[in-house]
């Protein structure tokens, strides 16, 4: 009779909460104003498919990037957006599941070691650290990555991880859609004004530079998507599948990939940004480069015909103010005293850079094994600032130069470590799926790889001119670490 009793409680109990539960919300939405209303029952919708589908998170991260500053906080040194919340509900739910199954998995993928070694020496840095706020907010972001990765790990499949690479490109093309907006509706701050009739872009990220870097990070999958996309469509109606699988399964994916590559592109080039356009264009070389030995014969055409078209005195058909924006660099490109330059609207940017990076190098010089501590460039930009340069601007204007300058020789060498990992990891992939292009599969995942790898050095030469990982961007790195992760399975399965 108890065993029944008991048996009837467990029954009832949470169908009583859950009823509990649609009468508070239910008087909730009545009593609060229409704002707060909607704004409850969008979250109710998004834990209602979470619980259902976890890795629906991955998918809200994407888009939690590029506009999850829009409900961003300030607790003390540490910005708290979209991401962060959409990262700890993700975290949570999953704590949930593992415990109700009283099983805890923890992955060891490929990229674990290099992580966790990059963590050690970033906390390593922080025995000689003046401020620990500000080392907490670096060393937090780096433990999302290593969270967002080790989540992605362990829940996606195959099939989400499509979901996931979508979410990116849509996410992304609508990121890109609001910059063009305020390039051509002239929407920003005057000192953006291009030409005194556009504006450059920079979405939801304050800056051209990062919005840009941004941008830079997802770009690449959508090239390497569209590239065989044309393949695809050369192949002929005969050669592809018919029907409805043919739209939702090829065309419609294909579709978004080349959409996200044109607005993604323009919305970069309106951006003005030039380590931006640079990352770029190393990152989509190498996917030419890296995706066929055909493609590899036509970039070597393609580069020896640009070349001799320059040398003959093509460059004179280019937009004068695109080869100004590239040709202001080339006077300082040997070095100059930014203590003594004349400095004015055209060099700006450029000396305020280098005074930057000397300032950096300077700190790397006094702290050569630790350096100032992780994240405390700002705090000890003051004692090697030069010149008029003295707003110290949150970092250094070149990733490799502040994290020597931050953590030392043990850190810059465990950043260096990590990255060539990554990039190591992707071309693994790419290497691996070869012999597997007869399978669809293989061939899909072999391109989402190369994708990745162009992301990947895009981020390697963009950080010579700038810190990406500001705005989020640390979590976008992650959700494509975690898409490696998802296509090494898939091309070894």
């Amino acid at each position: 009779m108890q065993r029944l009793w008991l048996l009837n409680v467990r029954l009832v109990l949470p169908r009583l909460a859950l009823a509990l539960l649609a009468a508070g919300a239910g008087f909730a939405l009545a009593i609060l104003p229409l704002k707060w209303s909607l704004l409850l029952l969008a979250s109710g919708i998004v834990l209602f498919g979470l619980l259902r589908w976890p890795c629906l998170g991955f998918c809200l991260l994407a888009f939690a990037v590029p506009f999850g500053s829009v409900v961003e906080r300030n607790l003390g040194a540490v910005n708290v957006s979209g991401t962060e919340f959409v990262l700890l509900l993700l975290f949570v739910l999953w704590l949930m599941r593992s415990v109700a199954a009283r099983r805890i998995v923890i992955l060891r993928p490929p990229l674990l070691l290099p992580l966790l070694v990059f963590l050690a020496a970033i906390l390593l840095s922080t025995v000689v650290t003046v401020s620990l706020e500000l080392s907490g907010k670096e060393i937090i972001k780096w433990i999302e990555v290593l969270l967002v990765y080790l989540l992605m790990a362990e829940l996606v499949d195959e099939s989400w991880g499509k979901w996931v690479l979508y979410a990116l490109l849509t996410a992304g093309s609508a990121e890109a859609l609001f910059g063009i907006y305020q390039f051509l509706g002239r929407v920003g701050p005057e000192g953006f004004v291009l030409f005194g009739r556009f504006m450059r872009s920079y979405g939801h990220f304050a800056q051209p530079n990062p919005f840009a870097g941004y941008l830079g990070l997802t770009l690449p999958l959508a090239y390497a998507l569209s590239l065989d996309a044309i393949q695809t469509w050369r192949r002929g109606p005969g050669k592809v599948q018919a029907g409805a699988r043919l739209v939702f399964g090829q065309l419609l994916p294909y579709g978004v990939s080349v959409a996200a590559f044109i607005l993604m592109s323009a919305a970069i080039l309106m951006s003005w940004s030039r380590g931006g356009w640079v990352g770029v264009a190393a990152g989509l070389l190498i996917v030419t480069v890296a995706r066929s030995r055909s493609t590899r014969v036509s970039v070597v055409a393609v580069a020896l015909l640009l070349g001799y078209l320059l040398l003959v005195g093509g460059a004179r058909y280019l937009p004068p103010t695109l080869l100004q924006r590239v040709s202001d660099l080339l006077p300082y490109a040997g070095g100059v005293d930014v203590t003594a330059v004349e400095v004015n609207d055209a060099n700006w940017a450029v000396i305020e850079r280098m005074a930057h990076w000397l300032a950096a190098a300077d700190m790397f010089a006094d702290h050569p094994w630790l350096g100032v501590g992780i994240g405390n460039y700002p705090v000890a930009y003051p004692l090697y600032a030069l010149g008029r340069w003295r707003d110290p601007l949150g970092h250094a204007h070149n990733y490799y130069l502040n994290m020597a300058a931050e953590a030392g020789l043990l850190g810059l060498s465990a950043f260096l470590l990590l990255l060539a990992a990554c990039v190591r990891q992707a071309w693994r992939v790419v290497r691996r799926s070869d012999g597997g292009l007869r399978s669809a599969r293989n061939s899909y995942w072999r391109t989402v790889a190369l994708g990745a790898l162009g992301v990947l050095v895009h981020l390697a030469v963009h950080s010579v001119f700038d810190n990406l990982f500001v705005h989020s961007m640390n979590v976008q790195l992650a959700l494509v670490l975690g898409l490696l992760t998802v296509a090494q399975r898939a091309v070894e399965t």
